[in-house]
This record gives C-alpha cells, sequence and structure tokens, in this order.
C-alpha cells in the first residue's frame, strides 16, 4: 500500500504491463504519433498498436515526446487526487527528450510544493518498464522520495534489454541504423541483436545470421547479463508472437535460472509510439538483477 501518497509515473515508452499499472495506479503519460496529414495521436489513447499497424502499410508515422502541458496535468491530477510528490520513470534520454522535458515540469511543480524526482532509465521497453515496476515496490515499502533517485538509478543500471527485429526496416527510416548496415543485413539476412549502452542509446551487441539465431544471442545475451546476480527479474516483448514468447520464457527460464534464481518472468506487448521505429516483428528480453 502507497502510504506516503508518492505517485508514480511513467511514459507509455516503457511498456510497463497495463494490469500493474491498473492494480497500482501508475499514471501513464502518452508519447504522441503524427501523421503527414497534420493528425495527432497519444499512444494507447486514441491509437492503439493494432490500429497503428493496420496504417504501417501507407504509411510510417513520427513520435513525438509529450507535450509540458500533458506532463504538467497528469502531475497536477495526482495532486488533487492526494498525492503529495511523485517520481517519473522515464524512457532513455538517448532516445527521447521526454526525460528532460519532465525534468523541466518538474523544477516547476516543486516550486509551487509537489516535489517530484525524475528518473533515466537509459532504456527502452518492458526493460524500462521494470524499473517503473521498481519504483512502485520501492514507494510501497516506504522509501522515502529523497532516497528513490540513487536507488532507482542504480536499479536501472542493473537492467538490460536485448531485441531484434526481422525487418530492419523500420529501424532504418527512423535513424535507427545507417544505410550501409540497412543494406547488408537485408542482403545477408544478418539480424543486429539491439541493446542500450551506458548512454541510453542503441548499439549493437552481437550479430546473427537469420531470426532463429538473433533469438538464440538474445538468451546468451541475458545468461550473461544475469551472471553473478543472486537473484533477477526477466521480461520477453512481442507484438503479437505468442510462440516465439513462449521459447524466449522456456528457454530464459532454464538457462538464466542455472545462474541465477528467476523470480518472475513478465510478459508485455509492444506500445503504438515504439513500433513506429521497430515495426511489428520486434522480439525482446529484458533482464533486471534483484
Amino acid at each position: 500500500m502507497n502510504e506516503q501518497r508518492i505517485a508514480v509515473i511513467t511514459d507509455t515508452g516503457t511498456d510497463t504491463p497495463a494490469d500493474f499499472v491498473a492494480a497500482h495506479d501508475v499514471r501513464v503519460v502518452p508519447l504522441r504519433i503524427n501523421y503527414s496529414d497534420g493528425s495527432t495521436y497519444e499512444s494507447g489513447v486514441d491509437i492503439t498498436p493494432g490500429e497503428l499497424v493496420a496504417r504501417l502499410a501507407d504509411e510510417v508515422p513520427s513520435t513525438s515526446l509529450p507535450s509540458p502541458m500533458r506532463i504538467q496535468e497528469t502531475f497536477e491530477a495526482a495532486r488533487r487526487d492526494g498525492y503529495v510528490g511523485a517520481v517519473f520513470v522515464a524512457i532513455s534520454s538517448g532516445l527521447s527528450a521526454t526525460y528532460e522535458t519532465v525534468g523541466m515540469v518538474a523544477r516547476q511543480m516543486e516550486a509551487e510544493g509537489f516535489p517530484v524526482v525524475v528518473v533515466d532509465t537509459r532504456s527502452i521497453g518492458v526493460a524500462a518498464g521494470l524499473v517503473v515496476m521498481e519504483a512502485v515496490r520501492q514507494v510501497e515499502a516506504g522509501m522515502p522520495l529523497s532516497s528513490l533517485g540513487s536507488v532507482l538509478a542504480a536499479v536501472s543500471e542493473r537492467t538490460h534489454v536485448f531485441f531484434s527485429v526481422q525487418n530492419l526496416d523500420f529501424l532504418h527510416k527512423g535513424g535507427r541504423i545507417t544505410d550501409a548496415a540497412w543494406r547488408l543485413g537485408s542482403m545477408l539476412n544478418i539480424k543486429p541483436v539491439f541493446t542500450c549502452d551506458a548512454s541510453g542509446k542503441y548499439v549493437v551487441a552481437k550479430k546473427a545470421r537469420g531470426w532463429k539465431r538473433a533469438l538464440d544471442e538474445e538468451v546468451r545475451l541475458a545468461v550473461a547479463a544475469a551472471r553473478g546476480q543472486e537473484r533477477v527479474r526477466l521480461a520477453v516483448c512481442s507484438y503479437d508472437d505468442e510462440a516465439t514468447l513462449d521459447r524466449l520464457e522456456e528457454r530464459l527460464r532454464s538457462e538464466v535460472g542455472a545462474v541465477s534464481e528467476v523470480v518472475e518472468v513478465l510478459r508485455s506487448g509492444i506500445s503504438a509510439d515504439l513500433l513506429v521505429h521497430t515495426g511489428p516483428s520486434l522480439a525482446g528480453v529484458a533482464v533486471m538483477g534483484c
């Protein structure tokens, strides 16, 4: 129970599981999806992942961060609901300006007597969602707001994401990979496995020839990340490939379980705003040392 009345807030780029969000009153600020006809949608509010994917054949839209007004409204709504402060857990500052914008609004809220701690996960998707969930656990366990920043920064350093896509076109169109990497990967069926580096930017962790080997590499990287951790929380994510999620979860429980105690394995979809940049063929895993 959140007896301290500290609100936990995040953005849609963290892919925090919806049932957890609902159960713990996590407030979610949506990133925006913008089409060339001038229409703008809020991810998860007035456009779903399925609706986004259905339109990809006609246009790959752009994304933008939440407006400062939308962020401020979320803080103010939390204050009206009886919260006395907030922690905002943000998508990587290396991939989005959301963290900086939230920080700007947070300083204004603090001046008005509503303290806010802003955490840069330096990660994305369900890996960042694992940090959101840990923020909730810490708040509900009584961790004071003044300590949350340093505690969650350490948690973020112990959290890793590894993902690959069958189709590199979306990462290329979004500027996430170079022309040379896109051409080479497409011609030779090379599937890079991406992660986020210490600055929170995408880097290639491994390269594999073919999709099956890319998934094999994801599992191997997860095992390496878990080694040395006494306990870990794991997550698997995909747009709609339950069979791949089943296989990944089974292997993670077995192979990561051989080097560290697996507390749980979560499953996550992918938000509409992230699908813009990856397309629907992504499958990934996340590891968080407990």
